[in-house]
């Protein structure tokens, strides 16, 4: 039988005298809780995990303790993981009995989503793949738009706007990315290319031949000119009027909203993410 005993020497450390689980603890603490009563979490935005790097934790915590506490909620009559999943996972395989863990006080499933995604995209192991789903999720199930997820994760729009783009790659590509077989470069070079036939060959030729950044985005140059696919222009800066516009119009809607000025007059394009939220847009822009 596995001798099942509590984690946690890097914590004590600093906290010495951590009580064991109780109904009578506050909230926003850490607590020594039991790790059966820890259920998973429901908006993990981690898809893959490396089984390889498990063993590596796994080997450390059983040398040198949990040093950082997951993160639960109390829900129901028991604990639901926030952020951890590796960690908790490690210590269920090594039998342990109790682990520290902070207990946050969160009361609705938005929030909870909100924060372990939030948490996991800060994370440096966490794939680009991952992230881009991460915000995806954020925008079409919390509603958040690219500015307010911005100011939420501590990353400028634009960050925000390219781990999206990823998700137009081939699905592919994507698993590749999720498998860490190419970088955030690799795939952002691979946007530009055009034809998806010449995106998969390209990426082939990645992970094949273990090509450097700088090496794909030659190859993209070569790709381009040869299929005739030039890059535009840059445009010429929006105006600081239609930059106002743009910005009142999305704080009134709570979406993404770009104007397109032309020679005569403009368009107006407003963003969407499924049909409830098409609705919502609807009652606001129809009220009287």
């Amino acid at each position: 039988m596995t001798n099942r005993k509590a984690l946690g020497r890097g914590l004590s450390a600093l906290l010495p005298d951590v009580p064991p689980d109780s109904k009578e603890h506050s909230q926003d603490s850490i607590q020594l809780i039991s790790v059966d009563q820890i259920s998973p979490n429901p908006f993990q935005p981690r898809e893959l995990f490396d089984e390889d790097k498990l063993a590596e934790l796994a080997h450390s915590i059983a040398e040198k303790g949990l040093v950082q506490p997951i993160t639960v909620r109390q829900y129901q009559d028991h604990y639901q993981l926030i952020a951890g999943e590796r960690r908790l996972r490690c210590v269920r395989e090594l039998g342990v009995d109790r682990v520290p863990a902070y207990i946050l006080d969160v009361d609705t499933d938005e929030e909870m989503m909100e924060l372990s995604i939030i948490e996991n995209i800060h994370r440096e192991d966490l794939n680009p793949i991952d992230i881009a789903n991460g915000y995806k999720r954020l925008i079409d199930e919390c509603r958040l738009t690219q500015e307010q997820i911005s100011i939420k994760v501590g990353k400028d729009r634009a960050t925000i706007a390219n781990f999206l783009r990823l998700l137009k790659l081939p699905k592919q590509i994507q698993e590749s990315a999720q498998r860490n077989e190419i970088s955030m470069g690799h795939a952002r070079s691979l946007l530009a290319v055009n034809r998806v036939a010449d995106q998969l060959t390209l990426w082939k030729k990645i992970v094949k031949q273990n090509m450097s950044v700088r090496q794909v985005e030659a190859a993209v140059r070569k790709l381009n000119d040869k299929s005739g696919d030039t890059i535009k222009p840059l445009k010429p800066a929006k105006s600081p009027f239609l930059g106002d516009a743009e910005n009142k119009l999305r704080t009134r809607l709570a979406t993404n909203v770009k104007i397109k000025d032309k020679s005569k007059g403009g368009v107006i394009e407003i963003e969407y993410y499924n049909n409830d939220d098409l609705d919502r847009l609807l009652q606001i822009m129809l009220e009287r």
